[in-house]
């Protein structure tokens, strides 16, 4: 087997004591093996590429992500775009009409609702504020009213519990209640009540809600 020089390098035949080139002797360990070489019975070893594999997986697992994602982004504005075309907004006077297939909605009408169309008095002295909402459907109708006063939260739930009597059910929290009334079976009124000092100038919030049904029971 052929050695090498440890000082210059040089090839040293097997039976010379000294190298030719520089004169290190190499029976003083100054001689080194040359590294073996990979034979046909034992070939390299072929760099190992689970990584790039692994890559390819990720992407390949964000690229289906990615197209479901498109997919459902389409469909949601598809169903926008339907939506768009069936309603007409109209808003004049500083009302929003919105016109569909189904019927008339009133958004943000100024419009002041009265006792008959909310299905109950208004709160004594409470004034009509921006919000209300009516909507007329072939399936019935809803009106929606908001009003503010100044008199606590106890007072307007007090106030409309008498209204409406025993057939009434109510619940309340710290800073708001509901009290609703089926006054049949196709017609209920639900009034609800919120009293927070952070909002509405520390007043209490009165919403009230008419719901009438025109189909048979």
């Amino acid at each position: 087997m052929a050695s090498f020089c440890a000082k210059c390098g040089s090839v040293l035949s097997p039976n010379e004591q000294f190298c030719t080139s520089c004169g290190a002797a190499a029976a003083t360990g100054g001689a080194v093996a040359a590294p073996a070489q990979p034979t046909a019975a034992q070939p390299a070893a072929a760099p190992v590429q689970s990584g790039g594999s692994a890559v390819k997986i990720i992407l390949i697992i964000v690229a289906v992500v990615v197209g479901l994602g498109i997919l459902g982004l389409g469909a949601v504005g598809y169903t926008v775009w339907r939506v768009s075309r069936a309603i007409h907004v109209n808003g004049p006077g500083g009302q929003v009409t919105l016109q569909t297939p189904e019927g008339k909605v009133n958004l943000n009408s100024s419009e002041t609702f009265s006792a008959s169309d909310l299905g109950t008095d208004i709160y004594p002295g409470a004034q009509s504020i921006r919000g209300g909402m009516k909507m007329d459907l072939p399936t019935g109708s809803m009106v929606t009213g908001v009003f503010l006063t100044s008199d606590s939260k106890n007072q307007v739930l007090n106030f409309y519990k008498g209204k409406f009597g025993g057939a009434a059910s109510s619940f309340e929290t710290a800073d708001g209640a509901v009290v609703s009334l089926n006054k049949n079976k196709q017609e209920s009124v639900v009034v609800t009540i919120t009293a927070k000092p952070s909002h509405d100038d520390g007043k209490t919030r009165v919403t009230i809600t008419h719901t009438k049904s025109t189909e048979a029971s």
